[in-house]
């Protein structure tokens, strides 16, 4: 477990922006390829078989897709200081009302704000992503709507610190805080003038933010994506072969399948399980341009169809 994290992300991602915290309250020093914020991304499809979405982190051989699998990841390979404290895994919870309901409505608020200024390029990029049409005139016309969403998931937050508590979990930040802190992050990178009128109300939400912003971000340090394929080619994966009695489906190593997202950039990748469990589906699959690798993401959230 000595590789090096390899970290593809781009620096106004949200997603990323988890992870980012989580090198911070880890200490961790890890190697930042910073890649497109939209397609092509020809450095990074090769290890991920097409999966397109931002973040990906890589050790070795291994592609680890998705925030979710990403923080398990590194909660398993460096546990002090640990972001699940408690082994509570209501935690990975708190991911999907971060990701999903509160980030639809952050989605809304920064487009109404700054739709006139996106490229036409970034809208067909989304709206291929999301197989949808990326409009940001309704997303004006609902911001009324979703102030009033925006708020009542802040508020959520706030009545959690209301007891003086430094962060969610308690003494100590954790992977709630993680989750909690990514839409309030996105909404004062991208649109402070707007986040400054919620946290008017929410002084607490706005100290807890500043500690969280101070928890920094470990010790990155910069590599050409070029190195990044090159360090897989030359990797072999940590992962082994291991069967789960208990898949629902009966689904076994060696099994053809293709893994995508449930919600959007449901690009499909293509691999041979090599393990699953209740949480985690990994798939052997290969590359011209990096060799063998195996590819993981997590069960919640994605679609694993056998071919």
């Amino acid at each position: 477990m000595t590789s090096d994290i390899i970290f593809h992300h781009y620096p106004a991602s949200p997603f990323s922006e988890k992870v980012r915290v989580a090198f911070g309250i880890k200490g961790l020093p890890w190697r930042s390829v910073e890649i497109p914020n939209m397609m092509p991304k020809p450095d990074l499809v090769p290890l991920t078989g097409g999966y397109r979405k931002t973040p990906v982190m890589q050790i070795g051989a291994d592609i680890f897709c998705d925030t979710q699998i990403i923080l398990r990841e590194l909660e398993r390979r460096y546990p002090t200081p640990p972001i699940f404290p408690l082994k509570n895994g209501l935690a990975y919870a708190l991911g999907f009302w971060s990701d999903r309901v509160f980030f639809m409505a952050s989605v809304a608020l920064v487009f109404a704000e700054v739709g006139d200024m996106v490229p036409e390029a970034f809208k067909q990029d989304r709206s291929k992503m999301s197989g949808t049409t990326f409009n940001t005139e309704a997303m004006k016309a609902a911001a009324p709507f979703m102030r009033d969403q925006w708020r009542a998931h802040a508020d959520f937050v706030a009545e959690t610190l209301e007891d003086g508590r430094d962060f969610v979990g308690g003494a100590k930040p954790g992977a709630a805080d993680i989750h909690a802190y990514m839409n309030f992050w996105w909404l004062q990178a991208a649109v402070p003038h707007v986040a400054a009128t919620y946290l008017r109300e929410y002084p607490k939400v706005a100290a807890w933010a500043a500690r969280i912003a101070a928890i920094g971000h470990g010790t990155p340090s910069t590599m050409d994506s070029r190195e990044a394929l090159a360090v897989a080619k030359a990797a072999t994966p940590e992962a082994r072969m291991a069967a789960d009695p208990h898949d629902p489906r009966g689904l076994t190593p060696g099994t053809r399948v293709a893994v995508s997202a449930d919600d959007y950039g449901r690009d499909p990748v293509e691999g041979t399980i090599l393990f699953g469990n209740a949480h985690e589906i990994a798939i052997a699959r290969s590359d011209d341009q990096v060799g063998d690798v195996v590819v993981h993401f997590p069960r919640a959230g994605f679609m694993v169809t056998p071919l």
